[in-house]
């Protein structure tokens, strides 16, 4: 079973849908032990960095993320990957899990780019000594951000908005998240999610 864990943060529903789409069961949940006893787990966001953390911790699931995400199949989404690394700049400066190295920063502004970074753009898949996991080598995925993960060692998908190029996929260990929506973009989403269950 696939636990989407629900902190108030995400429109969770286009999420399940997705998943049933494949025939994946899952569930929509806050409660810390069935997440724990799920098969895989799902962090999906949108919003604000300092509301979600502030979620998280009312609802005791800080530590309950810092124990699955290393532990098990797990996939962040969106903001539910920006809080997986150590700060973001958003809301003047937030802690988030530590999960991943790294500061989220803002789009810098840049002519002809409108922030937040929405609608459609090219992943690229970057190689790590050979092992590119379950992402396409390249195609296209729904974005709606105002900030980015720079490219880091754990970096498997890039793209580039506003000059800059930044981690639109990543990947440690069993821990795996992406800026996009893959339940938002078509027959790409639907395999990226196919391909994290095989994985």
């Amino acid at each position: 079973m696939i636990a989407i864990i629900d902190y108030k943060a995400g429109n969770l529903t286009s999420v399940k849908y997705a998943f049933d789409a494949l025939g994946a069961e899952s569930r929509i949940t806050s409660d810390p032990a069935e997440i724990e006893t799920s098969d895989r787990v799902v962090f999906p966001g949108v919003g604000a960095a300092k509301s979600a953390m502030e979620n998280l911790a009312a609802l005791e699931l800080v530590d309950v993320v810092r124990r699955v995400a290393p532990a098990k199949p797990f996939l962040g989404i969106c903001l539910g990957m920006q809080i997986l690394f150590e700060r973001t700049e958003e809301d003047g400066g937030v802690d988030c899990l530590g999960l991943l190295p790294g500061v989220v920063r803002r789009f810098p502004p840049a002519p002809g780019c409108k922030i937040p970074h929405m609608g459609w753009n090219s992943v690229k898949r970057v190689a790590k000594d050979g092992e590119c996991g379950f992402m396409p080598a390249a195609d296209y995925f729904y974005f709606v951000h105002s900030y980015y993960a720079p490219v880091c060692e754990f970096t498997v998908g890039v793209t580039e908005f506003a000059g800059v190029e930044f981690s639109s996929a990543v990947r440690r260990g069993s821990t795996t998240a992406a800026q996009f929506h893959p339940e938002k973009s078509g027959a790409a989403g639907l395999a990226f999610l196919k391909g994290w269950l095989s994985c």
